[in-house]
């Protein structure tokens, strides 16, 4: 994101660990996760936080859901009241599963709030590829002012009002990722696949549409564009944890070969907490959980699935 906005001719501070940070000052690109792409002269790595702050009027934040709480900890002495937050982390509250819109308020206070989300494999992204997002802010004129920090040639920025959906399905699409690289694992074919792509955006329009979320924001990028992406290329980290899952490895294993964060692991259990407490039937995500948490073996929860009684196909 910081190379999208930056090429774009806006001075961006980038933040990050200061050992990371040292590393991308010197090479003046990222040769761990994006070899080969140099930075433009107006992306600017710093590992100080409050001079970023300080000299930036929008910050977007893109850390993995895990490292929310203490960014905005971080961050609370440094911003006025008054500072808009956006964020491209697809994930929930680590603490209670919640919305990150709602962990901000509850850290920092009402604001005006706006969330990045579509399907956008990083690599691509940085390599200008064509790329369309979502920008959905709680104040319309400030989605438009950031999707036009982002818009160009390459990368489409389409606006929205819609938070709650938004956020949702940026979340549970990464657990569907896993269940569908489980059923390629498994060897389970392309019609397996697209069932369960299909009946997984089912699971997810009743929860966001139950969690206030819009059933259109389902049908456009943060939705269905977004879950086809993840659960068809081999790109998404949570798919591959999926495909280490089937061949037998464990969570920690999966991980350790993947070498970055997994978010649909953690927003499992979160999103089969919300499915709960909202009353939503999403027998795909409870399968998934149990892989996950309660030792189910992957083709156990598969049987499980084409085991459930006949019905009428509903939404």
């Amino acid at each position: 994101m910081a190379l999208v906005l930056s090429r774009n001719g806006i001075e961006t501070p980038l933040w990050g660990l200061p050992e990371e940070i040292a590393l991308l000052q010197r090479e003046r690109e990222n040769r761990r996760y994006l070899p080969g792409i140099p930075f433009p002269e107006t992306l600017h790595p710093t590992a100080d936080l409050g001079a970023a702050v300080t000299h930036s009027s929008d910050l977007l934040i893109a850390v993995p859901s895990g490292a929310f709480p203490t960014l905005l900890a971080q961050l609370h002495p440094l911003l006025s009241s008054s500072a808009p937050i956006a964020w491209a982390t697809k994930g929930l509250a680590p603490d209670h599963g919640g919305l990150l819109s709602t962990l901000i308020e509850q850290t920092l206070g009402p604001r005006t709030l706006a969330v990045l989300s579509g399907p956008t494999f990083a690599n691509e992204v940085a390599c200008g590829l064509p790329t369309a997002i979502t920008v959905a802010a709680n104040a319309p004129e400030y989605a438009t002012r950031f999707a036009q920090y982002l818009h160009n040639d390459t990368f489409r920025a389409y606006t929205a009002s819609d938070l709650i959906g938004v956020q949702i399905g940026g979340s549970a699409k990464n657990v569907m990722a896993i269940g569908a690289g489980i059923a390629d694992g498994l060897g389970f074919g392309a019609n397996a696949r697209a069932a369960l792509i299909t009946r997984g955006l089912v699971e997810i329009i009743r929860l966001g549409v139950a969690m206030g979320g819009s059933r259109e924001t389902f049908m456009g990028l943060a939705g269905i564009g977004d879950l086809v992406l993840t659960c068809t290329d081999n790109q998404s980290r949570n798919r591959r944890m999926g495909l280490a899952l089937a061949a037998g490895n464990t969570i920690e294993q999966a991980r350790a070969q993947i070498g970055q964060a997994v978010e649909g692991v953690t927003t499992a259990q979160a999103i089969h907490r919300l499915a709960q407490q909202h009353a939503v039937e999403m027998p795909i995500t409870e399968q998934i959980y149990r892989v996950l948490f309660q030792g189910l073996h992957p083709r156990e929860a598969v049987n499980q699935l084409l085991e459930r009684a006949q019905k009428a196909e509903r939404l």
